[in-house]
């Protein structure tokens, strides 16, 4: 097996941050050791196989991405990432773990759609991977197979209260489905709209004309995102099931998971980079040469982003520094605007929804740092260490420790990272565009180990195709 060791670096942790060496036996760290130790021998440098000059960069453990989207088939079309793209681009971006969602689809079977997702992902990962499950149909036999995906590693699964006639359950499917999270410690994820009055709202301001980008934000209002969220947390409340509430982006469904778990209900929340610093104005509202009004197709998503007039994106970092929301991910599930996107001219209805931000999630979060919205320490924590935790991998991932898989990213503070397609800009997702067109970060991704081995050093990518392995999680390490 290959020794490294990384050297001068600053290891921060969730709890704190201190110059140290890091060990690395194979693929898994040994020993995290004070600069200049002799516990190990009076020279280290010179016993191991390869030496990695930390110096003046910050040595955190690898991003995990809780919530991706690869392949997935949606809105006539299939999202432009595969397995193989998505997770190279993760890599480039600093993030060594993701957590995809197999999909159950109505009239078919869980296990049926968990196979198709082993099939998709397997021997082309860049880095490693698991699944939660999407329940899309809530029956008797749906139900028993949910009992038995702990076993097989799958530990976490996911409801929609959107999209009547594609994923949508109702309140008794639900129900019923949060029932075999309390007695099987599962976690419920919830996608939490009210897709049925979504859907009226959509189909009204259509019938007035009201056809761009834009009205996508103005029909899914977030008194829909509040209205679900609340009456989830009620029916997680009534079964005493763990909650975990996806994508939020609205500050009034931030008041509900905060409220819940000031009663010391099991409620969680994630928020995105996109309800952070884009919005209905700016970027649904946009307009351009090329697609006139249309421009906005760039940014559907749902949930939607919403108003900064309204002061959504302030009050989601806030959420972040009081951990009201405990997590950041991305809803990675990108779509090219040519021949995927354009579904939708004419009716912002039929736009396929997603936005791709696994690149560069780990950046811009860390420019959250750079302006004084998050600590140093509460970045790693938002972005690897909590993730970990919450979907059961805390000790194999999200920790510099011995033992832990050596996934390891060095940051360059005094780095610069700018964001597009085009020279000198960092874009390798499968997107004809980036959403993130004209970001600037002060700080750059410098080196990534996946499980010990270097897959992106000095601006190049080092990793091969099936690099990563699937991920066998345990149940939540976050529930009180």
């Amino acid at each position: 097996m290959t020794t490294t060791l990384i050297t001068g670096g600053t290891v921060v942790s969730a709890t704190g941050r201190g110059l140290a060496d890091v060990l690395i036996d194979g693929e898994t760290i040994a020993a995290v050791l004070q600069p200049g130790s002799v516990l190990l021998g009076t020279d280290l440098a010179a016993s191991v196989d390869r030496v990695i000059d930390a110096t003046s960069r910050y040595v955190i453990p690898g991003g995990i991405d809780a919530h991706t989207h690869f392949e997935l088939p949606f809105g006539g079309t299939e999202a432009s990432d595969t397995f193989e793209s998505g997770t190279r681009a993760a890599a480039w971006g600093g993030t060594t773990s993701v957590i995809d969602f197999a999909v159950q689809t109505y009239g078919t079977r869980i296990q049926d759609g968990l196979a198709t997702w082993h099939d998709k992902a397997t021997g082309n990962c860049a880095i490693d991977y698991g699944f939660h499950q999407i329940v899309g149909d809530v029956t008797e036999d749906s139900l028993a197979a949910l009992r038995s995906l702990p076993d097989e590693g799958i530990t976490s699964f996911k409801l929609f209260m959107a999209y009547p006639g594609v994923f949508y359950s109702d309140d008794a499917q639900i129900l019923k489905a949060m029932q075999v999270s309390r007695d099987t410690g599962m976690l419920t994820m919830m996608h939490a709209e009210n897709g049925p009055a979504i859907d009226v709202l959509a189909a009204q301001l259509v019938e007035q004309g009201k056809t761009d980008p834009y009205y996508h934000g103005i029909a899914r209002a977030w008194q829909m995102e509040e209205e679900a969220t609340h009456r989830a947390i009620m029916l997680a409340n009534l079964t005493g099931a763990p909650l975990y509430i996806v994508h939020v982006s609205a500050k009034q469904a931030v008041e509900q998971v905060a409220w819940a778990r000031d009663k010391g209900q099991n409620v969680y929340g994630e928020t995105c980079p996109q309800y952070l610093y884009l919005s209905l104005e700016d970027q649904l509202g946009a307009s351009s040469p090329e697609w006139g009004h249309f421009e906005g197709a760039k940014w559907v998503c749902s949930t939607p982003l919403r108003s900064r007039e309204e002061g959504h994106q302030d009050s989601m970092w806030q959420a972040l520094r009081t951990n009201d929301l405990q997590m950041v991910s991305t809803d990675h599930c990108p779509f090219c605007m040519k021949d995927q996107k354009e579904l939708g001219r004419g009716d912002f209805r039929k736009i396929p929804n997603g936005i791709g931000s696994l690149e560069h999630r780990m950046d811009l979060m860390y420019q959250g740092v750079v302006t004084g919205e998050l600590t140093l320490e509460r970045w790693v924590e938002l972005t690897s260490t909590t993730p970990a935790r919450m979907f059961g991998l805390y000790g194999q991932k999200g920790v510099i420790q011995p033992g832990a898989d050596a996934d390891i990213v060095l940051y360059d503070p005094n780095g610069h990272t700018s964001i597009g397609i085009g020279d000198g800009k960092t874009h390798h997702m499968n997107m004809d565009y980036s959403a993130w067109e004209g970001f600037e970060i002060d700080g750059h991704v410098d080196t990534v180990l996946s499980r010990g081995k270097v897959v992106v050093d000095d601006n190049q990518y080092l990793g091969t195709k099936g690099d990563g392995r699937f991920l066998k999680r345990g149940l939540s390490q976050y529930l009180v």
